[in-house]
Formats: C-alpha cells, sequence, structure tokens
C-alpha cells in the first residue's frame, strides 16, 4: 500500500472515532448530563443493573468480592454469576473499568460507553474502504461515524451499553462475510464471530442476521453467488458461535431457569411515527430510533436513481433497506429479530442493523464516485418524501424539521460543489457540520426526554461514599451478612454498595429466589426480576443478617444465625399464602401472635403485609410508605414499630395482614438453632464447606437458595422451605457449578477442534495449488 494511502486509511478511521466522540459528549454538554453538567445520566437499567454490575467487576478485578466468576455471595443472598457476566460485563472493553477509582464508577462506565461509539465508527469505517475506494477518503470517516451515531446508538445504546457492542459487531461481521465470499481468512473469521458473540450475544445475535443479508446481496451484486459460499459461512459462524458456548450456554440456561417476565405480544408502530423517527431530534420508547444523518438516506436514495450503477446493484441494495425496515414491522420478522421472543421494554432493539444497512448502501453509490444532478434530486426527492410522510406524527418537533431541512440543504450544497481545493475543504466542513449538528441535538434531546419519561436514580456521590463505607466497616463475612439495606439506591445495591444482601435484579433472577423471597414477605419490582431488601427481623435470622443500613447508619443486631444450621429430621416446610406463617416454618418456632380486634398486643412489633397495597401506612406517629400492585411491584412486609397504646389499630391503605413479632420468642428461637449450627464456616468463589456438629442427623440447611447448579458432597441437595439442604451426614462441603457450563466447555472444545481442522485443509490447500473456494 502506498504511504500516501495509508495514511488516508489511518486518517479515515481516526477522524471517524474523533467525531463520535465530539457528537456524543457534545449532545451531553449541550443538555448539562453528567459528567458535563448537573443532571444525571442514572436512568432505568443503566442505574439497575449495568453500572452496580460494573462495579462489581471492578471488585472482582481488584480481588475485593464476594465470589467469584461462577458464584455471586453479594446479591440475592448468593446467585450464578456466570450468566450474569456473559449478559452484561462479557465485552472485552468491560474490563477498562477498572483503571478508574472504585467511587467513580459512573465516569467509567461512560468512557467505555464513548469508546464503544468510537470504535463502532472506525469498524464501520474500515469496512466500508474495504468494501471499494470512493473519490475522496473522508466520506468513509462520516459515513463510519453517521453509523455509530444512528439514533439507535444515542436514543437506546446510551444507556443500555451492553448493546453497543452490537454495534461495532455488525461491521466486523459484515468484514467477517467479504472474507468468506473471497475465500480468505478461515482462522480469524471465527475468531471475530466468537469475539462478538461472547461480547454480547443478543444483539451480536442480531448482526448476524444482518451481516447475512448484507452477505446475499454482495454474493449477488458481484456474481459470486455459490452454495459452497453459503456452507463456508455457515461454518464460520458455527465455528465461532461454539467458540463462545462456555459462556453462551449457562446464559441460555440462565435465562430458562430465570423468573418468568412479562409475556408481550407485538404491535406494530404507527408508519408515520417509524418515518418521523427517520429524523433527528425525536424520541420515544416504543418506536425505532431509525434516525442517521441526512447524509444517509440522501445518497442511499441517490443511488436508485445512478445511471453509472448497475440496475441489479441499485435495486438490490434499495430492496434490502426496505426489507429490514419492513421486517421491523411484522410480526413473524420481529420474533426472528428478537430470538422468538417479545422483548420486555423497546420492541425495537434491532435497528442499528438498519442504520448499518442504509449506510452501505450509501457508501455503494459513491463507490461510483460522487452523485449527479438527477440522481441527487432523485436522493432529495426520497428524503423529502420521506419527511413528508412523517408530518402527521406527534413525535415529529420543529427542531427535527430545521435540522433535518438545513442538513439536507447543507449535504446537497456539498456534493454539487467543485471537488478540489478550497471548495473541497467547504464540502468536507459542511457534511461533517451536518452530521456533528444532528448528532449532538438528537443527543441532548435524548437526554433530556429520557430523565422526563423514565425512572432515574440518584447518582453517585458523598453519601453513597458514607454508607459504602459504613456497610464495609461492619461486614463480617462469612460470619454474617451486611445488608445494603433501604432506602435503595438501585436494583442491584450490594453490588453497588457492599454487603451480602436479598435485593437483585437480572435477566437471570432465579424462579426460586423470587418464590421464596415472596413467600417470606418479600418485594420486587419489574415483575419478580427486581427483588427488594427484605428489612425484617425473622428473615434476618434466617439469613444470618447480622448488621444492616436502616434510617442513616449501620445497625446491628444479636439475634441472628450462622449461614449453616442442622434442622431436626422430618419434612421440609410447605408454604402457604401468609409469610408471617411461612416465616415461622422456615424458622422452626411460633414467633408470631395474631393482633385482637386488628390490634397487637403492648411491645410486639408490627408488621404489615399488604403486597397489592399503594399509599401511606400509619401506626400512631410512625408511618412507612406502601408500592405495590402486582404483577409489575409487589409490596414487601414492613414494619409500623412497636406497639405502645394498648388497642391502637394501624390505618392502612388497603387490605392486609397484620403480624405481631414477639422480639423474645424470636431470640429464644435463634438460641435454640445456633446450639445445632456449623461450628465453621468457610465459603469460596465456587462453594461453601462447614462444620457440623458431631453426631448431628436431621437437614443441614444453607443460608443461600437452592438454585440450580449446587453439588454436594455425599448427597444430592434438595430444596428445604427454598434454600440449599442436604441431609446431615458429616460436614458440609458443596460447589457451584451454572448449569451448561460442562456442556458449554465441551462445544467450545469441538469448535476449536473444527477450526484447527479448517485451517489445517486450508493450509493444505494453499501448498497443493488448489483454491480454498
Amino acid at each position: 500500500m502506498p504511504k500516501t494511502t495509508r495514511s488516508h486509511t489511518t486518517r479515515s478511521y481516526l477522524l471517524a472515532a474523533v467525531l463520535s466522540a465530539v457528537a456524543v459528549c457534545g449532545g451531553d454538554a449541550v443538555a448539562r448530563v453528567f459528567p458535563f453538567g448537573p443532571r444525571h445520566r442514572a436512568v432505568n437499567d443503566l442505574a439497575n443493573q449495568f453500572v452496580p454490575f460494573h462495579a462489581h467487576l471492578w471488585d472482582l478485578l481488584r480481588g475485593r468480592a464476594d465470589g467469584g466468576l461462577l458464584l455471586d455471595w453479594q446479591g440475592g443472598w448468593g446467585t450464578s454469576f456466570l450468566p450474569d457476566y456473559g449478559t452484561y460485563l462479557s465485552s472485552p472493553f468491560a474490563p477498562l473499568v477498572a483503571l478508574f477509582p472504585r467511587g467513580d464508577i459512573e465516569y467509567a462506565v461512560y468512557a467505555v460507553t464513548v469508546l464503544k461509539t468510537a470504535v463502532a465508527a472506525a469498524a464501520m469505517t474500515f469496512l466500508l474502504r474495504r468494501l471499494g475506494p470512493a473519490g475522496v477518503w473522508w466520506w468513509a470517516s462520516v459515513l463510519g461515524a453517521a453509523y455509530a451515531l444512528c439514533g439507535w446508538s444515542l436514543a437506546e445504546g446510551t444507556y443500555n451499553p451492553m448493546w453497543l457492542d452490537g454495534l461495532i459487531a455488525f461491521p466486523l461481521l459484515c468484514l467477517v462475510g467479504e472474507w468468506v465470499r473471497e475465500g480468505r481468512r478461515p482462522l480469524l473469521g471465527p475468531l471475530v464471530v466468537a469475539v462478538c458473540w461472547f461480547a454480547n450475544f443478543y444483539t451480536a445475535y442480531m448482526a448476524t442476521l444482518g451481516a447475512a443479508l448484507v452477505l446475499l446481496v454482495r454474493l449477488a451484486v458481484t456474481d459470486s453467488f455459490r452454495w459452497r459460499t453459503l456452507l463456508r459461512a455457515a461454518l464460520t459462524t458455527a465455528l465461532g458461535v461454539g467458540l463462545a458456548a462456555p459462556v453462551l450456554v449457562p446464559v441460555f440456561l440462565g435465562s430458562r431457569h430465570a423468573y418468568p417476565g412479562v409475556v408481550r405480544d407485538f404491535a406494530p408502530a404507527a408508519g408515520t411515527d417509524v418515518l418521523a423517527r427517520l429524523l433527528p431530534v425525536t424520541y420515544s420508547f416504543a418506536t425505532p430510533a431509525a434516525f442517521v444523518c441526512t447524509a444517509v438516506p440522501l445518497l442511499a436514495g441517490a443511488l436508485l436513481f445512478r445511471r453509472d450503477a448497475p440496475g441489479r446493484e441499485r435495486w438490490l441494495w434499495g430492496g434490502l433497506c426496505a426489507a429490514v425496515a419492513v421486517s421491523m414491522q411484522w410480526g413473524p420478522t420481529h420474533l426472528v429479530w428478537h430470538v422468538f421472543a417479545t422483548p420486555n421494554g423497546s420492541p425495537y432493539r434491532q435497528t442499528f442493523v438498519l442504520s448499518g444497512v442504509l449506510v452501505l448502501a450509501a457508501w455503494t453509490g459513491l463507490a461510483h464516485g460522487l452523485p449527479d444532478r438527477r440522481s441527487l434530486l432523485g436522493g432529495a426527492a426520497v428524503v423529502l418524501a420521506l419527511t413528508a410522510g412523517a408530518l402527521p406524527s406527534a413525535l415529529l418537533t420543529p427542531w427535527a424539521l430545521l435540522l433535518a431541512g438545513a442538513g439536507l440543504a447543507a449535504v446537497a450544497g456539498a456534493l454539487l460543489l467543485p471537488r478540489r481545493g478550497r471548495y473541497g475543504l467547504l464540502a468536507a466542513l459542511l457534511v461533517t457540520g451536518t452530521l456533528l449538528g444532528q448528532a449532538a441535538a438528537t443527543t441532548a434531546y435524548a437526554d433530556r426526554e429520557r430523565l422526563a419519561r423514565l425512572d432515574d436514580y440518584p447518582p453517585w456521590g458523598a453519601e453513597h461514599e458514607r454508607r459504602a463505607a459504613a456497610l464495609a466497616a461492619a461486614g463480617g463475612w462469612p460470619a454474617y451478612r451486611t445488608d445494603a439495606g433501604l432506602p435503595r439506591v438501585a436494583g442491584n445495591d450490594p453490588l453497588l454498595l457492599g454487603g451480602q444482601g436479598a435485593a437483585y435484579y437480572s435477566s437471570h433472577t432465579p424462579a426460586v429466589l423470587t418464590e421464596t423471597l415472596a413467600a417470606l414477605g418479600g418485594g420486587w419490582t419489574s415483575r419478580g426480576r427486581n427483588l427488594l431488601s427484605l428489612d425484617n427481623p425473622v428473615t434476618d435470622a434466617l439469613f444470618g443478617v447480622g448488621a444492616r443500613w436502616r434510617d442513616g447508619a449501620v445497625v446491628r443486631t444479636d439475634t441472628r444465625l450462622p449461614l449453616v444450621t442442622v434442622r431436626p429430621p422430618g419434612p421440609p416446610p410447605v408454604y402457604g399464602r401468609s409469610p408471617f406463617r411461612n416465616q415461622e416454618l422456615l424458622l422452626g418456632a411460633r414467633v408470631y401472635e395474631s393482633p385482637h380486634a386488628g390490634a397487637c398486643p403492648v411491645g410486639t412489633e408490627v408488621f404489615l403485609w399488604a403486597p397489592d397495597a399503594t399509599g401511606t401506612a400509619r401506626l400512631g406517629d410512625h408511618e412507612t410508605r406502601l408500592l405495590g400492585g402486582t404483577p409489575k411491584r409487589r409490596a414487601a412486609l414492613t414494619s409500623l414499630g412497636l406497639q405502645r397504646v394498648p388497642g391502637l389499630r394501624p390505618d392502612l391503605p388497603g387490605p392486609g395482614e397484620l403480624g405481631c413479632l414477639d422480639h423474645d420468642r424470636l431470640r429464644t428461637a435463634v438460641t435454640a438453632l445456633r446450639a445445632r449450627a456449623a461450628t465453621s464456616v468457610r465459603v469460596t468463589p465456587d462453594g461453601i464447606r462447614a462444620t457440623l456438629p458431631p453426631g448431628a442427623t436431621g437437614t443441614a440447611v444453607v443460608a443461600a437458595p437452592h438454585i440450580a447448579g449446587w453439588h454436594c458432597e455425599g448427597a444430592a441437595p434438595v430444596p428445604y422451605g427454598g434454600l440449599l439442604a442436604v441431609p446431615a451426614h458429616g460436614d458440609l462441603s458443596c460447589t457451584f457449578r451454572p448449569p451448561g457450563l460442562r456442556a458449554g466447555l465441551a462445544a467450545g472444545a469441538v469448535a476449536a477442534l473444527g477450526l484447527l481442522g479448517v485451517t489445517v485443509a486450508g493450509r493444505r490447500a494453499v501448498r497443493t495449488g488448489r483454491s480454498p473456494r
């Protein structure tokens, strides 16, 4: 490659990356959003899942986490971690958060988000230059950055940063398709597929479908269609996915064991709204964020009218763009795009593929040079027709029309300017200015709208630092648990703040955990997958909680049990409707009294169970706020304080059940169980060991949910009221292995052997002079 060409190539990648980073940061600065202003980014799953999970990864990488890659001892009283890792943290970029201080985890996640966007721009630029030359090198940079700055990236990916790995995967997988078409890179191709699927299997699946469609068009356009090529593409994909199987299979099985989320029927968005989302500065949660810089639809539309481009090329690329757009609106293909399940949330998560296909169509036209006046006029007509179709939409904003119109005029003017000297520089400024202006404005608008429409949470600050420090100082794991307590900061407070509590939020929240917590009086949001901390003395005793955050300070308790206790011989508890009775069944003692005439005896602590109630409950001067309403929310069992006045009845916001806790009875029950508890307990990153009292009989119960994957020496584990248990015969030794790990490792080994075989066969073919095609 000539030195000048190499210089332009490197320059184009860097320019694309810089343009995308400048647009994202510039838009956030305009909106005065973190880290450029007082408004925070902590909305929905970004606050509930992604930041806490990255904080836990930071702890793992620094050796400070309770648990390891297979087992997380901090959230959900002990849960499988590998599925969460494969869903939220397996990106090659995720470990970069360890380079930041722990207290700057939100800065770290933001930096990784911007970096992923920049890499997506560079990757698309690389693909475009690989597909064919264009007259001016910087066009590849602009189109590459336009792809990375599509509406899906700015409105959806920015607060779901794990999805941005799919934004990177699409151009990389299209590149693999080119290698397959040319019969090149038999080793590197499957490795790239493996990295993409390992980084984020969900969006990689969508990117793979998109890349397959692009490959079919490329084969048809270049007259290189061969069944052998399709078989080689399928083999390359299968080998790559197989290499990622050690993570993919546990993720898949983790989803099967998860508490079922809501089942939705897909309802396509209104056509006018879909067209409106093609424009900058629009926002809606339930429509496809299909915006991409006006230069892209203009050039893609112009391709249809170019007489210097083959007819097959024009109509195949135009047809692909239309087919991908229509497939997002039709129920059967919607399910195909989303792994055959309508997602619980935004139903257009594949929109980045449409943006990528539009960019490839635009570049295909530029490969024949800049468009002439006739084709440019045709492209402008296409853009204006799409805009006219969007006019009835309520999503359309004046800024959308202004920026779209200004962008169309600027890009069209740039394409009409002479192509040398100062005019070339002016053209570059007009096009890049359009890109930056539209993308930054769309970013700023999305920032503001998300805060107005989505749940938001307080950003990390001094109060969180104080709370985390207090929890760390009170820690005594594994002698006892420390619960991050209430009020909650996010859905995964134990991962974010520290401790070992019940709170946990994931796509893989085990059904047994949700059902057990609910039976004991726990609360939830997100239809049972976002579990809340349960502040109750009985459950604290049962799960060995010796300290918890409450009312701005750490509160310690002496009524706690070790992690492993031995229960008398007999059948396991069978839960009923009342959480008070269920707690007593699991404890093995009666500790609650029933209220008389709606009032508890003096000296007992009054607890309210009203899972569907929303409002304020009061007992004297003590009040608490409930937020319930199944199936989306479930209010937790809550304390109304001590009964100090005879006959005082609580004011309730709705139907509920009262339980009157006798703390003396609880202490007596705990003392009795301690006499039969393990004399020592040791936890490991993948299991638990305990020394039981000599001659212990009955059932050894571990204060952890009986999730799939536990294996114990000497006997198969059994559930005991939803907890892990084994017959008491000598000491207890249990190891956790996520379901599917062995199968995934076996599949990965087979794929590695297959890749080795393909590589050897390819080298032999080269030595013997036979074409690998």
